[in-house]
Parts: structure tokens; sequence; C-alpha cells
């Protein structure tokens, strides 16, 4: 079957054509409906389906065009991360507990999307717990990543990524803690944006069997992913904002512009590496292509700089904080012997993997002064984005790696350069821009020797979400963006 002339088109392009009247709403939802049926077999991106919905919301959609009514994302097909609620579908986060678990209604993002007229087609695969980067679980499977079946597509928004990858619609929403919205994008070569922390309200985006009540999510947020940078600017503008039974009664969202609309004008802070984690040489690679890219353009840049925050210090906080956050939900006796294991450490250790431990066992006392420790650490990146725009550096040091399910991510290991590291410390180029609460974009720069999607994240100033999402956009239109997946072209 012929590939439609729509499927990789991005949603700003898909928007005017509906517009237009070139194209609707039904025949897009059609198509990606077909592409489903046709290639996620092999993929296992979409792990619940909700066809007959989507396409009674399509001719609604059609309908409404033919009243001339416009919303940002009238018509448009979308899939959304298995772990919102959605009314009258499972929300599972992959924990065969809950496979029967059916949301009563929808979460808020799923609300807000949905009034600006998209049709959702189905959930996206997850992890157990949305705690890896790769996509299987026991109810729905492995997520494969599209440029290579036999490798992760990232995780934990895998599902969402590989959707976008394969030409499942032309937006997904997913959620990042760890990096979920900025790997899965790096290994697929897709865009996403991790926001500002809080920008985004995420109530009835929560583990069941639990309410879906307004709350806060220390280090987690949701976001918007897209094959297009500027289609990552129009999902968050629909999805951002605060609860309205919440801080909504009295606050409302004004996003500063971004510091600029020419490539020349934005002052670059570019790393490519660090001793903590470095980065192998498709990584590295990217990195400087881009920055000679850049630099010929205009763009002011900079390789280092004494107002970076020191990474190693932020990589030991992060690492403590996200595992004192995390080891809330675990079972009584792995909280008791990783409590055990933290006390057995000795004094001088301070590998991430010992932090990680002794952070499953922090005392409150002992959170409150990592916290004031993110709150110095805030201070220093308002320092620095006084004289840069925008820090670009890596999103995973490696592109995408073979499925690895051994069931102790402790003891899995990543090859950076033929030398052997710990998979978790993976943690600490993602949470470069998560301790701090800062925005993040991720966007593809091309390819790794043997194929695989490389790329990089823009990190911006707190609250300043639209100067990486305008900086992204800029590089896109410049340079070129994403790239379809070879095994798609039918």
């Amino acid at each position: 079957m012929a590939k439609s002339e729509w499927s990789y088109k991005s949603a700003v392009e898909l928007s005017a054509a509906l517009t237009a009247k070139k194209v609707s709403s039904v025949e897009l939802t059609q198509d990606a409906i077909d592409r489903i049926e046709r290639h996620d077999g092999k993929v296992n991106a979409i792990c619940v389906r909700d066809f007959d919905r989507a396409l009674d919301a399509a001719r609604t959609a059609d309908a409404a065009l033919a009243r001339g009514e416009r919303k940002p994302l009238l018509g448009l097909p979308m899939t959304v991360k298995e772990s919102y609620n959605v009314a009258g579908l499972p929300t599972t986060w992959g924990i065969p507990a809950q496979k029967d678990f059916i949301a009563k209604e929808d979460s808020l993002p799923i609300t807000r999307v949905k009034d600006a007229g998209t049709v959702v087609l189905g959930k996206t695969n997850v992890p157990l717990a949305l705690a890896d980067w790769q996509s299987y679980n026991d109810i729905y499977g492995t997520t494969n990543n599209p440029y290579d079946l036999g490798r992760t597509p990232g995780g934990s928004s895998g599902g969402s990524s590989a959707a976008l990858a394969a030409g499942y619609g032309p937006l997904s929403i997913g959620s990042d803690i760890g990096g979920s919205l900025r790997v899965p994008a790096f290994h697929c070569g897709v865009y996403a944006h991790k926001p500002t922390f809080n920008l985004v309200a995420m109530r009835g985006h929560v583990a069941p069997p639990a309410p879906p009540l307004p709350f806060e999510r220390d280090l987690s947020v949701i976001g918007p992913m897209a094959r297009s940078a500027a289609d990552l600017s129009l999902l968050l503008d629909v999805m951002a904002g605060p609860d309205p039974i919440d801080a909504g009664l009295a606050y409302r969202l004004e996003l500063p512009a971004a510091r600029h609309s020419a490539l020349r004008d934005f002052r670059v802070l570019l790393i490519d590496t660090d001793p903590v984690l470095p980065t192998d040489t498709a990584v590295r690679g990217t990195l400087n292509k881009l920055a000679d890219h850049l630099a010929k353009a205009g763009v002011k840049i900079e390789r280092e700089s004494p107002l970076l925050p020191d990474f190693a210090a932020s990589s030991r906080l992060y690492m403590r904080m996200l595992m004192s956050f995390l080891a809330a939900s675990f079972a009584p006796d792995i909280y008791a012997g990783a409590k055990a294991a933290a006390a057995a450490l000795p004094e001088g250790d301070n590998s991430l993997t010992a932090e990680r431990l002794r952070g499953i066992a922090l005392s409150h006392r002992d959170w409150v002064v990592a916290n004031a420790g993110r709150t110095r650490l805030r201070a220093q990146w308002r320092e620095l984005f006084k004289t840069y725009d925008a820090v670009i550096c890596p999103v995973m040091p490696t592109p995408a790696y073979p499925h690895d399910h051994s069931e102790d991510q402790e003891t899995r290991r990543i090859t950076i350069d033929g030398k052997k590291y710990a998979y978790p410390d993976q943690l600490a180029w993602p949470g470069i821009a998560t301790l701090p609460g800062l925005p993040a974009t991720a966007i593809p720069t091309g390819f790794a020797p043997d194929g695989l999607p490389v790329g990089v994240q823009i990190v911006g100033p707190w609250l300043e979400d639209r100067t990486p999402l305008k900086l992204a956009e800029l590089i896109e239109r410049e340079f070129g963006g994403f790239v379809p997946p070879k095994m798609f072209d039918d």
C-alpha cells in the first residue's frame, strides 16, 4: 500500500491543510489507524487502541471545521502515554496487578487536548511503573525502536516516541522525571519538551488505583512530543497552566516571549562530555557538528564557563533527591534492604551508585538539607542565564542500545567508547535540567554511523520555555530535523 502524503507531515502543516479543506480529520485519522494496523505488529508502540471513538471524534471535528470553527488542535490525530487517565480505557503503568483498572474520567491534560480539538487514537506503551529507559511490561510486552527493532525506543515515554517515528499521528504526550520525554526523543529521532517544573498541571497522571487529585510530584513533569519543533509549542500552549481547582483559582499563566527570534542573536554554552559520565564518539560528534553549524549562522558559542554548576556535585544531589522521592513507593522489604545497604557504604564512596542508595535512605532532615542545596543550584543557573540564553548538552551518552530486561538495573551495564558504566548512571545527563526544574527541549541532530538517531537537549531559563523551544525551531528550519525510518517507506 502506498504511503499517504500526510503520514509524516507536521501538526502545523496538517492543521493548515484541514483549514484549507485539502484533507479531512477522518482521512488523517484513518491514515494513522491504517499505519498502526500495518506496522505495529513489529513496533508494539500502541498498547491500547481506541479507534472507534477516534473516528467519531474525527467526524465531530470535520463538522466543526465545516462550520468554520477554529481550535489549536482541531482534527489532529494523536497518541497519549499509557500513564494518563482516559475515561473508559485501562491505566496500568505496566503494573500487572492493575491490568483491569479502568479510568472513570479523563485526566486534566487529556481534557485540555480534547477541548483543543484533538483526536485521541489510543495509548502508548511504558515500562513497569514508568521506571526504565526501555518500554516493556508483562501486560503489553516490549516496544521496539523503529530504526532497529532489536533496540530500545527509550523510556518511559518509549511507546510515544516509537509511535511518532513510525508515523502514527504527528503528536503525543509523555512525562519526565529521569529523562522520560527527552531520552525516547533522542533514541527515536523526534522532538520533546520537558517543561519548567509545575508549569503543566498533572491531575489524572497518577499510578492506579490512586485518585486523580491535584498534586505536585517532586522533580516530575508532563509535556509534549512531536516530529517537529514548532509542534511542541502548539501542544505546550494547550497543556500548560495551573489546575483550575487548585492554583488556577487565583493564578493565570503568561509565559514570557523567547529571548530572540533570530539564530545569530542567541548566546549558547555548549557542553559535549564530562568525566562523571562521558559521551561516546557519535554523541560528541553530533554536538560538535551542531556547534560548527551554529557558529557559521552567527550564534555566539562558548565551550566552557565558570558559571556552569559543578556537574559532579549536582549529579550526586540529583541521585539522592530522585531516589528519596521514588523510594516512597518501594515495597517494605525492598526499602529495608536498601537502607541496610546504604548504612554499610564506606563514608568516602561518592559514586553515583552510592548516592542512589543514600537517597533511598534519606531522612526528612537530610532531604531538607538537600533541598537547600537545590535552591542554591537554581540561583547558580539564574546567574548563568544572565550571560547565556541556553545550554546545549547531551541527553544520553550513547545511541539506543539492545534490549536488556535483566531485573536489577544496577547490575546492567552500558558501553561508552569501549568502557563499561553502570546503567542507572545515565540519569546524570537528563538530571542536569531535572534537578533545578529547568525547561529542556530535545531535538534530533542526525545519525550515528550505524544509522541510529542521535540528538541534543537545549536547556533554558526557569519559566522561559519559549526560549529553548524557539532555538529548537530555528535549528530545525536552518539545518533540518526528523528523518523517517527506512523500514516504514511503504
